[in-house]
């Protein structure tokens, strides 16, 4: 286990939430009578980004639409693998019209971009984790949606089934550590899955319920720095106890929409 791990440099595309609010209800965290601090949300999300920068991460906006509350979650806009873009079909017919934004978005910015035929909500559901595709199934993304990204991508594409409404994308059940390891909640999977992902990450980190429900999982690593939720202290110990530096994020108003640091947080790998 080394004493130090060396990040590397990203390039983000992020969404401010000049917009955002909780107006209907699409997975268990969201009710639409507990109203969003509008300001709050603004700087939680500023100090995000600024995170970003003070490490050295490049950071890209797409300007927010008015009447897409879920817009500032970039993670679900797409996949970008080795500079192509795999688009997203989104499961609930209130944030299907975002998928426009952002394929304009990243075709001004030069890139090609692909749009599936089968329900699928991009990083939300589909992890880059290495030699391979984490794919999560159960809410969102389907089966037929794994098939298209690994013809598209040329990757082998690993199903993983949620079982836990809370958590109803991959991305707030699991994130990639570095290409060789990642961290998740074992129970938000079926048990097929858990084996699976037992076999893949013998040295996973593993993350309590606790953590879990705090958004902890939630989170972006650049190979070294872990930009992370701030109740998730168990894990956060964790990481550091594995050489890994946690970076407390508090994005506790998006929590409201069901959203953290990595929905907020989309990852051009080009």
């Amino acid at each position: 286990m080394p004493d130090s791990r060396v990040p590397r440099r990203r390039r983000f595309l992020v969404c401010e939430p000049r917009h955002f609010a909780v107006q209907y209800a699409i997975n268990p965290w969201m009710h639409p009578d507990a109203p969003v601090d509008a300001g709050r949300a603004q700087a939680q999300w500023q100090a995000l980004v600024s995170a970003y920068r003070a490490h050295g991460h490049t950071v890209e906006t797409v300007e927010p639409v008015p009447g897409l509350p879920d817009m500032v979650f970039a993670a679900n806009a797409a996949v970008v693998l080795d500079g192509r873009v795999f688009g997203s079909l989104f499961h609930a017919p209130q944030r299907r019209p975002e998928s426009l934004p952002y394929d304009t978005w990243f075709k001004a910015a030069g890139f090609e971009v692909y749009r599936p035929e089968s329900v699928c909500e991009g990083e939300g559901d589909l992890v880059p984790a290495g030699r391979w595709i984490l794919a999560g199934t159960g809410f969102r993304t389907t089966l037929q949606a794994h098939r298209e990204v690994q013809e598209f991508f040329g990757v082998p594409v690993i199903g993983l089934t949620l079982v836990d409404p809370y958590f109803y994308h991959l991305d707030t059940a699991l994130f990639v550590l570095d290409d060789d390891n990642v961290a998740y909640y074992p129970e938000a999977f079926s048990p097929g899955s858990r084996e699976v992902l037992a076999r893949l990450y013998p040295d996973a980190v593993l993350a309590t319920r606790e953590d879990a429900m705090a958004f902890g999982l939630n989170a972006v690593s650049d190979g070294c720095h872990v930009f992370v939720s701030p109740g998730a202290t168990a894990l956060a110990d964790q990481l550091a106890r594995r050489g890994y530096v946690p970076v407390p994020v508090d994005l506790s108003e998006f929590h409201k929409a069901g959203g953290g640091i990595k929905c907020c947080t989309q990852e051009i790998r080009s």
